[in-house]
Protein backbone atom coordinates (compact mmCIF):
# COMPACT_ATOMS: atom_id res chain seq x y z
CA UNK A 1 0.00 0.00 0.00
CA UNK A 2 3.26 2.02 -0.18
CA UNK A 3 3.39 2.56 -3.73
CA UNK A 4 -0.21 3.04 -4.98
CA UNK A 5 -1.51 5.25 -8.46
CA UNK A 6 -4.43 7.27 -7.78
CA UNK A 7 -6.15 9.45 -10.30
CA UNK A 8 -7.79 12.53 -9.15
CA UNK A 9 -10.66 13.71 -11.54
CA UNK A 10 -11.29 17.27 -11.85
CA UNK A 11 -13.33 20.02 -13.54
CA UNK A 12 -11.80 21.06 -16.69
CA UNK A 13 -8.93 23.75 -17.15
CA UNK A 14 -8.23 22.91 -13.17
CA UNK A 15 -5.88 20.38 -13.52
CA UNK A 16 -2.95 22.36 -13.26
CA UNK A 17 -3.96 23.99 -10.19
CA UNK A 18 -5.06 20.75 -9.07
CA UNK A 19 -0.93 19.40 -9.88
CA UNK A 20 0.12 21.95 -7.35
CA UNK A 21 -1.94 21.30 -4.83
CA UNK A 22 -1.09 17.70 -4.64
CA UNK A 23 2.86 18.26 -4.73
CA UNK A 24 1.73 19.68 -1.40
CA UNK A 25 0.05 17.52 0.01
CA UNK A 26 2.21 14.53 -1.06
CA UNK A 27 5.75 16.29 -1.86
CA UNK A 28 5.77 14.24 -4.54
CA UNK A 29 6.97 15.38 -8.67
CA UNK A 30 8.16 14.58 -11.55
CA UNK A 31 7.12 11.55 -12.90
CA UNK A 32 5.36 10.73 -9.68
CA UNK A 33 3.10 13.45 -10.80
CA UNK A 34 1.70 13.75 -13.58
CA UNK A 35 -0.95 16.26 -15.44
CA UNK A 36 -3.35 14.65 -17.68
CA UNK A 37 -6.46 15.80 -19.12
CA UNK A 38 -9.48 15.85 -16.56
CA UNK A 39 -7.51 15.18 -13.29
CA UNK A 40 -3.87 14.09 -12.14
CA UNK A 41 -2.21 10.84 -11.83
CA UNK A 42 0.01 10.22 -9.00
CA UNK A 43 2.35 7.66 -7.40
CA UNK A 44 1.71 7.91 -3.77
CA UNK A 45 1.11 5.69 -0.22
CA UNK A 46 -2.22 4.96 1.42
CA UNK A 47 -1.51 7.36 3.98
CA UNK A 48 -1.11 10.09 1.12
CA UNK A 49 -4.54 8.89 -0.54
CA UNK A 50 -6.34 9.52 3.23
CA UNK A 51 -4.12 13.42 3.24
CA UNK A 52 -6.15 13.92 0.06
CA UNK A 53 -9.36 13.02 1.05
CA UNK A 54 -9.33 14.85 3.64
CA UNK A 55 -7.45 18.09 2.38
CA UNK A 56 -8.15 18.59 -1.39
CA UNK A 57 -10.18 21.99 -2.35
CA UNK A 58 -9.90 21.03 -6.36
CA UNK A 59 -10.30 17.31 -6.15
CA UNK A 60 -13.47 15.30 -7.81
CA UNK A 61 -12.51 12.20 -6.08
CA UNK A 62 -9.15 10.22 -5.13
CA UNK A 63 -8.91 6.80 -7.50
CA UNK A 64 -6.80 3.74 -6.85
CA UNK A 65 -5.94 2.30 -10.47
CA UNK A 66 -6.17 -1.65 -9.53
CA UNK A 67 -6.06 -2.36 -13.31
CA UNK A 68 -5.34 -1.29 -17.19
CA UNK A 69 -5.34 -3.23 -20.49
CA UNK A 70 -7.01 -3.58 -23.84
CA UNK A 71 -10.43 -4.54 -25.17
CA UNK A 72 -12.13 -5.87 -28.27
CA UNK A 73 -15.09 -6.70 -26.13
CA UNK A 74 -17.10 -7.45 -23.21
CA UNK A 75 -15.17 -10.76 -22.69
CA UNK A 76 -12.01 -8.76 -22.34
CA UNK A 77 -13.48 -6.48 -19.94
CA UNK A 78 -14.49 -9.62 -17.63
CA UNK A 79 -11.01 -11.11 -17.97
CA UNK A 80 -9.36 -7.76 -17.01
CA UNK A 81 -11.55 -7.52 -14.26
CA UNK A 82 -11.51 -10.85 -12.87
CA UNK A 83 -7.31 -10.31 -12.44
CA UNK A 84 -8.37 -7.98 -10.08
CA UNK A 85 -7.54 -8.95 -6.10
CA UNK A 86 -10.82 -7.35 -4.85
CA UNK A 87 -10.90 -9.52 -1.81
CA UNK A 88 -7.98 -7.68 -0.62
CA UNK A 89 -10.50 -3.90 -0.89
CA UNK A 90 -13.39 -5.62 0.47
CA UNK A 91 -14.96 -8.48 2.11
CA UNK A 92 -17.96 -10.45 -0.04
CA UNK A 93 -20.50 -9.17 2.99
CA UNK A 94 -20.12 -5.84 2.00
CA UNK A 95 -22.08 -4.25 -0.87
CA UNK A 96 -20.65 -2.73 -4.64
CA UNK A 97 -21.96 -0.74 -7.24
CA UNK A 98 -19.61 -0.11 -10.75
CA UNK A 99 -19.83 3.19 -12.81
CA UNK A 100 -18.80 3.11 -16.36
CA UNK A 101 -17.78 6.34 -18.43
CA UNK A 102 -16.59 6.05 -21.95
CA UNK A 103 -15.13 7.88 -24.00
CA UNK A 104 -15.80 6.52 -27.78
CA UNK A 105 -15.76 3.27 -27.13
CA UNK A 106 -16.83 0.67 -30.00
CA UNK A 107 -19.24 -1.40 -27.45
CA UNK A 108 -23.03 -1.34 -28.12
CA UNK A 109 -24.48 -0.98 -24.66
CA UNK A 110 -22.31 0.26 -21.27
CA UNK A 111 -25.01 -1.30 -19.22
CA UNK A 112 -23.77 -4.85 -20.22
CA UNK A 113 -20.12 -3.81 -20.13
CA UNK A 114 -21.20 -2.39 -16.39
CA UNK A 115 -22.94 -6.36 -15.55
CA UNK A 116 -19.57 -8.16 -17.74
CA UNK A 117 -17.57 -6.52 -14.95
CA UNK A 118 -19.88 -7.29 -12.20
CA UNK A 119 -19.77 -10.72 -13.22
CA UNK A 120 -16.04 -10.98 -13.29
CA UNK A 121 -15.90 -9.78 -9.25
CA UNK A 122 -19.05 -11.69 -8.16
CA UNK A 123 -17.39 -14.69 -9.77
CA UNK A 124 -13.85 -13.74 -8.17
CA UNK A 125 -15.45 -13.77 -4.89
CA UNK A 126 -17.20 -16.98 -5.31
CA UNK A 127 -13.60 -19.00 -5.86
CA UNK A 128 -12.27 -17.26 -3.01
CA UNK A 129 -14.81 -17.28 -0.08
CA UNK A 130 -16.50 -20.23 -0.71
CA UNK A 131 -19.54 -19.54 -3.09
CA UNK A 132 -20.46 -16.08 -0.89
CA UNK A 133 -19.64 -12.97 -3.23
CA UNK A 134 -20.73 -9.34 -2.54
CA UNK A 135 -24.50 -7.64 -3.65
CA UNK A 136 -24.91 -4.81 -5.57
CA UNK A 137 -26.50 -1.53 -4.11
CA UNK A 138 -26.70 1.54 -5.71
CA UNK A 139 -27.53 3.71 -3.71
CA UNK A 140 -25.27 3.64 -0.62
CA UNK A 141 -22.51 1.34 -1.63
CA UNK A 142 -19.77 0.47 0.96
CA UNK A 143 -17.46 0.14 -2.08
CA UNK A 144 -17.48 2.23 -5.38
CA UNK A 145 -15.75 0.50 -8.60
CA UNK A 146 -15.30 3.33 -11.38
CA UNK A 147 -14.47 1.89 -15.03
CA UNK A 148 -13.10 3.90 -17.94
CA UNK A 149 -13.36 2.97 -21.39
CA UNK A 150 -11.38 4.80 -24.09
CA UNK A 151 -11.66 2.86 -28.17
CA UNK A 152 -9.56 0.33 -27.21
CA UNK A 153 -8.59 -0.11 -23.39
CA UNK A 154 -9.85 -0.15 -19.99
CA UNK A 155 -8.93 1.20 -16.60
CA UNK A 156 -10.43 0.11 -13.41
CA UNK A 157 -10.64 2.09 -10.05
CA UNK A 158 -11.35 1.79 -6.17
CA UNK A 159 -12.60 5.28 -4.74
CA UNK A 160 -11.51 5.80 -1.55
CA UNK A 161 -13.74 8.94 -1.00
CA UNK A 162 -17.40 8.17 -1.30
CA UNK A 163 -19.59 10.77 -1.70
CA UNK A 164 -17.83 13.19 -4.54
CA UNK A 165 -15.28 15.33 -2.88
CA UNK A 166 -17.43 18.82 -3.31
CA UNK A 167 -19.53 17.53 -0.53
CA UNK A 168 -17.67 19.27 2.06
CA UNK A 169 -20.34 18.52 4.91
CA UNK A 170 -21.49 22.14 5.59
CA UNK A 171 -24.01 23.23 3.24
CA UNK A 172 -27.36 22.16 3.87
CA UNK A 173 -29.13 25.40 2.76
CA UNK A 174 -28.99 26.21 -0.80
CA UNK A 175 -30.47 28.12 -3.63
CA UNK A 176 -31.03 26.92 -7.25
CA UNK A 177 -28.02 25.43 -8.96
CA UNK A 178 -25.47 26.49 -6.05
CA UNK A 179 -21.59 27.20 -7.17
CA UNK A 180 -19.88 23.67 -6.33
CA UNK A 181 -17.16 24.14 -3.83
CA UNK A 182 -14.02 22.71 -5.69
CA UNK A 183 -14.88 24.74 -8.57
CA UNK A 184 -15.26 28.02 -6.23
CA UNK A 185 -11.62 26.66 -5.12
CA UNK A 186 -10.59 26.57 -8.70
CA UNK A 187 -11.66 30.24 -9.00
CA UNK A 188 -9.50 31.45 -5.66
CA UNK A 189 -6.59 29.68 -7.48
CA UNK A 190 -6.70 30.85 -11.01
CA UNK A 191 -7.44 34.49 -9.43
CA UNK A 192 -3.87 33.90 -6.69
CA UNK A 193 -5.62 34.70 -4.21
CA UNK A 194 -4.63 31.33 -2.94
CA UNK A 195 -2.23 29.35 -3.56
CA UNK A 196 -2.75 25.53 -4.05
CA UNK A 197 1.07 25.05 -3.42
CA UNK A 198 1.93 26.99 -0.39
CA UNK A 199 -1.40 27.14 1.13
CA UNK A 200 -1.18 31.00 1.22
CA UNK A 201 -3.67 33.66 0.67
CA UNK A 202 -2.79 36.89 -0.85
CA UNK A 203 -3.98 38.70 2.12
CA UNK A 204 -6.16 40.91 -0.33
CA UNK A 205 -9.80 41.27 1.80
CA UNK A 206 -12.34 39.14 -0.66
CA UNK A 207 -15.95 40.39 -1.71
CA UNK A 208 -19.04 37.88 -3.38
CA UNK A 209 -21.59 40.48 -4.23
CA UNK A 210 -23.85 37.75 -5.71
CA UNK A 211 -22.95 35.40 -2.87
CA UNK A 212 -26.17 33.34 -2.90
CA UNK A 213 -25.84 30.52 -0.28
CA UNK A 214 -22.08 31.93 0.33
CA UNK A 215 -20.11 28.81 -1.72
CA UNK A 216 -16.98 31.37 -2.96
CA UNK A 217 -17.11 33.42 0.76
CA UNK A 218 -17.37 30.29 3.09
CA UNK A 219 -14.74 28.47 0.83
CA UNK A 220 -12.31 31.54 1.10
CA UNK A 221 -13.07 31.85 4.86
CA UNK A 222 -11.85 27.48 5.54
CA UNK A 223 -8.86 28.43 3.66
CA UNK A 224 -7.96 31.76 5.24
CA UNK A 225 -8.51 29.83 8.65
CA UNK A 226 -6.44 26.76 7.96
CA UNK A 227 -9.90 24.34 7.87
CA UNK A 228 -9.11 21.36 6.14
CA UNK A 229 -12.09 20.63 3.34
CA UNK A 230 -13.15 17.32 4.66
CA UNK A 231 -12.95 17.99 8.25
CA UNK A 232 -16.77 18.03 8.62
CA UNK A 233 -17.45 14.56 6.12
CA UNK A 234 -16.91 10.99 6.37
CA UNK A 235 -15.01 8.83 3.25
CA UNK A 236 -15.63 5.62 1.14
CA UNK A 237 -12.17 4.46 2.45
CA UNK A 238 -13.58 4.09 6.27
CA UNK A 239 -15.02 1.01 4.67
CA UNK A 240 -12.63 -0.30 2.72
CA UNK A 241 -10.23 -3.17 4.27
CA UNK A 242 -6.54 -1.56 4.46
CA UNK A 243 -8.62 1.35 6.91
CA UNK A 244 -6.60 1.58 9.79
CA UNK A 245 -8.29 4.04 12.49
CA UNK A 246 -5.08 4.95 14.49
CA UNK A 247 -3.60 5.74 10.66
CA UNK A 248 -6.69 8.27 10.10
CA UNK A 249 -6.79 9.60 14.00
CA UNK A 250 -3.09 10.48 13.22
CA UNK A 251 -3.81 12.52 9.59
CA UNK A 252 -6.94 14.34 11.61
CA UNK A 253 -5.13 15.44 14.60
CA UNK A 254 -2.68 16.44 12.37
CA UNK A 255 -5.12 19.03 10.61
CA UNK A 256 -6.36 20.14 13.62
CA UNK A 257 -3.28 21.26 15.06
CA UNK A 258 -2.62 23.03 11.76
CA UNK A 259 -6.10 25.14 11.70
CA UNK A 260 -5.46 25.93 15.17
CA UNK A 261 -1.77 27.62 14.56
CA UNK A 262 -3.80 29.14 11.64
CA UNK A 263 -6.42 30.29 13.89
CA UNK A 264 -6.62 34.31 13.91
CA UNK A 265 -4.55 34.65 10.40
CA UNK A 266 -7.41 34.84 8.51
CA UNK A 267 -8.21 37.12 5.53
CA UNK A 268 -11.56 39.78 5.61
CA UNK A 269 -14.47 38.27 3.55
CA UNK A 270 -17.17 39.22 2.96
CA UNK A 271 -20.63 38.42 0.98
CA UNK A 272 -24.04 39.88 -0.44
CA UNK A 273 -27.16 38.84 -1.80
CA UNK A 274 -29.77 40.76 -2.91
CA UNK A 275 -32.03 38.14 -1.43
CA UNK A 276 -32.40 38.28 2.00
CA UNK A 277 -33.68 34.26 2.04
CA UNK A 278 -29.85 33.35 0.53
CA UNK A 279 -28.45 35.83 2.98
CA UNK A 280 -29.89 33.65 6.17
CA UNK A 281 -29.03 30.36 4.02
CA UNK A 282 -24.93 31.75 3.77
CA UNK A 283 -24.85 32.56 7.03
CA UNK A 284 -26.39 29.64 8.37
CA UNK A 285 -24.01 27.27 5.96
CA UNK A 286 -20.92 29.58 7.41
CA UNK A 287 -21.73 28.57 10.89
CA UNK A 288 -21.71 24.62 10.10
CA UNK A 289 -18.63 25.16 8.33
CA UNK A 290 -17.28 26.91 11.52
CA UNK A 291 -16.28 30.22 10.10
CA UNK A 292 -19.65 32.62 10.66
CA UNK A 293 -16.90 34.70 12.82
CA UNK A 294 -14.74 35.05 9.64
CA UNK A 295 -17.12 36.03 7.06
CA UNK A 296 -19.87 39.43 7.10
CA UNK A 297 -22.99 38.38 4.78
CA UNK A 298 -25.43 41.37 4.44
CA UNK A 299 -28.21 41.78 2.41
CA UNK A 300 -28.31 44.26 -0.69
CA UNK A 301 -28.21 44.82 -4.44
CA UNK A 302 -24.74 44.41 -6.32
CA UNK A 303 -26.07 47.65 -8.09
CA UNK A 304 -25.90 49.26 -4.88
CA UNK A 305 -23.48 48.12 -2.27
CA UNK A 306 -20.56 49.77 -1.27
CA UNK A 307 -17.27 48.47 -0.92
CA UNK A 308 -16.98 46.38 2.08
CA UNK A 309 -13.32 47.96 3.08
CA UNK A 310 -11.29 50.98 1.98
CA UNK A 311 -8.14 50.29 -0.13
CA UNK A 312 -9.35 48.14 -2.75
CA UNK A 313 -9.38 44.22 -2.68
CA UNK A 314 -10.75 40.88 -4.69
CA UNK A 315 -14.33 40.64 -6.38
CA UNK A 316 -15.04 36.91 -6.81
CA UNK A 317 -18.68 36.36 -8.40
CA UNK A 318 -20.02 33.91 -10.12
CA UNK A 319 -23.39 35.52 -11.46
CA UNK A 320 -26.49 33.37 -12.02
CA UNK A 321 -27.04 32.52 -16.22
CA UNK A 322 -28.72 30.34 -18.62
CA UNK A 323 -29.07 26.94 -16.53
CA UNK A 324 -28.89 28.59 -13.34
CA UNK A 325 -31.14 31.59 -12.24
CA UNK A 326 -32.27 35.07 -12.57
CA UNK A 327 -29.72 37.58 -13.07
CA UNK A 328 -29.57 39.37 -9.28
CA UNK A 329 -30.59 43.08 -8.58
CA UNK A 330 -32.55 45.65 -9.50
CA UNK A 331 -31.82 45.65 -13.53
CA UNK A 332 -31.86 41.87 -13.64
CA UNK A 333 -35.41 41.59 -12.47
CA UNK A 334 -37.25 44.73 -13.25
CA UNK A 335 -36.73 46.31 -9.48
CA UNK A 336 -38.03 42.63 -7.88
CA UNK A 337 -34.93 41.43 -6.61
CA UNK A 338 -33.36 38.03 -6.95
CA UNK A 339 -36.56 35.25 -6.95
CA UNK A 340 -35.46 31.62 -5.95
CA UNK A 341 -36.97 30.08 -9.29
CA UNK A 342 -36.34 30.47 -13.01
CA UNK A 343 -39.50 32.18 -13.79
CA UNK A 344 -37.60 35.50 -14.10
CA UNK A 345 -34.16 33.80 -15.81
CA UNK A 346 -32.42 36.27 -18.26
CA UNK A 347 -29.79 34.49 -19.60
CA UNK A 348 -26.43 36.68 -19.73
CA UNK A 349 -25.50 34.53 -22.82
CA UNK A 350 -26.38 37.21 -26.01
CA UNK A 351 -28.51 39.61 -24.04
CA UNK A 352 -27.88 40.18 -19.92
CA UNK A 353 -30.31 43.20 -19.68
CA UNK A 354 -28.80 46.00 -18.23
CA UNK A 355 -27.85 44.37 -15.46
CA UNK A 356 -23.83 44.01 -16.48
CA UNK A 357 -23.51 47.18 -17.98
CA UNK A 358 -24.82 48.96 -14.94
CA UNK A 359 -22.63 47.11 -12.54
CA UNK A 360 -19.50 47.67 -14.16
CA UNK A 361 -20.49 51.36 -14.17
CA UNK A 362 -21.37 51.11 -10.31
CA UNK A 363 -17.72 49.35 -10.03
CA UNK A 364 -15.70 52.23 -11.54
CA UNK A 365 -17.42 54.43 -9.98
CA UNK A 366 -17.09 53.16 -6.52
CA UNK A 367 -15.06 50.19 -6.44
CA UNK A 368 -11.66 52.12 -8.01
CA UNK A 369 -8.87 50.08 -7.19
CA UNK A 370 -10.03 46.30 -6.53
CA UNK A 371 -9.76 43.32 -9.36
CA UNK A 372 -12.92 41.89 -10.06
CA UNK A 373 -12.64 38.45 -11.32
CA UNK A 374 -16.27 36.68 -12.96
CA UNK A 375 -16.87 33.50 -14.16
CA UNK A 376 -19.62 33.52 -17.19
CA UNK A 377 -20.22 31.23 -20.21
CA UNK A 378 -21.13 34.55 -21.41
CA UNK A 379 -17.56 35.27 -24.01
CA UNK A 380 -19.03 38.78 -24.66
CA UNK A 381 -19.24 39.63 -21.33
CA UNK A 382 -16.25 41.87 -21.72
CA UNK A 383 -18.12 43.99 -24.57
CA UNK A 384 -21.49 43.87 -22.21
CA UNK A 385 -20.06 45.45 -19.72
CA UNK A 386 -18.30 48.04 -21.89
CA UNK A 387 -14.68 46.67 -20.12
CA UNK A 388 -11.48 45.28 -21.22
CA UNK A 389 -10.71 41.85 -19.90
CA UNK A 390 -6.83 41.76 -18.41
CA UNK A 391 -6.94 38.08 -18.23
CA UNK A 392 -9.11 34.99 -19.30
CA UNK A 393 -9.25 31.48 -17.89
CA UNK A 394 -11.06 28.85 -19.53
CA UNK A 395 -13.11 26.49 -16.74
CA UNK A 396 -15.81 24.57 -16.86
CA UNK A 397 -18.75 24.39 -14.70
CA UNK A 398 -20.01 21.27 -15.10
CA UNK A 399 -20.97 20.89 -18.62
CA UNK A 400 -21.04 24.55 -18.93
CA UNK A 401 -17.44 25.80 -20.88
CA UNK A 402 -17.13 29.40 -19.53
CA UNK A 403 -14.40 31.41 -18.90
CA UNK A 404 -13.15 33.41 -15.88
CA UNK A 405 -12.59 36.79 -16.82
CA UNK A 406 -10.16 39.61 -14.77
CA UNK A 407 -11.38 43.24 -14.52
CA UNK A 408 -8.77 45.35 -13.10
CA UNK A 409 -11.34 48.82 -11.85
CA UNK A 410 -9.91 52.15 -12.73
CA UNK A 411 -11.87 55.25 -12.19
CA UNK A 412 -14.09 56.09 -15.39
CA UNK A 413 -13.78 53.94 -18.44
CA UNK A 414 -11.45 50.78 -18.63
CA UNK A 415 -11.42 50.81 -22.57
CA UNK A 416 -8.84 52.12 -24.70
Amino acid sequence: MNDLSFFLPCAAGVEEFLAQEVHALTGRAGQDLLSLRGGVRVRAGWRDGLKLNLHSRLAQRVLVELAHGPYRNENDLYALASGVAWEIWFTPKQTFKIETTAQHSPLQSLNFATLRIKDAIADRFRAKANGVRPSIETQWPDCRVFAHLTTDTCTLYIDTSGEPLFKRGWRQDKGDAPLKETLAAAMLAASGWWNPETGEVSGQPLYDPCCGSGTIAIEAAQIAHGIAAGSLRRFGFEKLLPFQAHVWSSIRQEAQDAERAAAGTGTPVFGSDVSHRMVDFAQRNAERAGVAQAVEFRGGDALQRMPPVEGGGVIMLNPPYGERIAVGGVAGTGGGGRPGAREAAQSTEGDGGDFFPQLATHWKKNYAGWTAWVLTPDLKLPKQMRLKESRRVPMWNGPIECRLFRFDMVAGSARK
